[in-house]
């Protein structure tokens, strides 16, 4: 019984002193942050100061430290590599692809944030040259694995706007109804009834007409519409569901 308790102690101590006898990979994330110009899609990227892919174009990524979870880390990462805060941001996949670093076995918990680009100034924060917003257009070719990050993110993007309203991170507080619509073409990469959308998005009751409308526009201005976060929670717990 006394050999069965020493045995036992030594094999806690080995446990407790993160000592193992397998490889284990290291752990990161990376962000696809988009942003909506009024037009189309944007992408943030950022240019790596260092190497693996010095010089070349990557999303803001980094290892995951020992005390915090991996969206706390994407958060970290946002807010030091591109100045970026308190926004949409939502696990998206995890990439474990043997050879997807160059420098050693990593696996990436990635996410996804919805950024409103007018209300952030673009920093190139730690391990970065600069920062830039990329039209899905003229995305160049990525580091790593993040071209696939990116149509992962894309793909999820365009299914999750038809049944939440997440499409609303995206557009300043105010909005017109043609800026709405702008924003789910691009998205969906389709173009929408205007007579249809107009009637849908309206009928959910979702929408607060303002009083203020456009200024100084060549055409007739149109009123603002703010989207009412507190009527779709009460919705919802009534069992309302989204659907464009």
């Amino acid at each position: 019984m006394i050999y069965l308790c020493v045995i036992f102690t030594l094999r806690m101590k080995k446990q407790g002193s993160y000592f193992y006898d397998y490889e284990r990979p290291a752990l990161a994330t990376d962000c696809v942050i988009l942003g909506f110009d009024g037009g189309e899609l944007k992408l943030l990227l950022l240019e790596r100061e260092k190497e693996p892919f010095k010089n070349k174009w990557a999303l803001p990524g980094g290892f995951v430290y020992m005390q915090e979870t991996t969206e706390a880390c994407a958060k970290r990462i946002l807010l030091e590599k591109a100045g970026v805060k308190n926004v949409f941001i939502e696990q998206l996949y995890t990439f474990s692809d043997l050879e997807r670093d160059p420098r050693e076995r990593i696996v990436t918990v990635a996410y996804y944030a919805l950024v409103n680009k007018h209300q952030y100034d673009l920093i190139a924060g730690r391990d970065t040259n600069k920062a830039e917003w990329f039209s899905l257009s003229t995305v160049p070719k990525l580091a790593f694995d993040h071209g696939k990050i990116v149509k992962t993110a894309l793909q999820r993007l365009k299914g999750k706007v038809t049944y939440q309203p997440i499409g609303f991170e995206l557009l300043d507080e105010k909005f017109t109804l043609s800026q709405l619509q702008a924003l789910y073409e691009s998205i969906l990469e389709t173009e929408i009834d205007k007579r249809n959308f107009r009637k849908k998005i309206l009928g959910m009751g979702l929408l607060k007409a303002l009083e203020e409308k456009e200024k100084n526009v060549a055409h007739k201005a149109a009123r603002y519409y703010s989207f009412d976060n507190k009527t779709y929670k009460d919705l919802t717990h009534k069992g309302f569901h989204f659907e464009l």
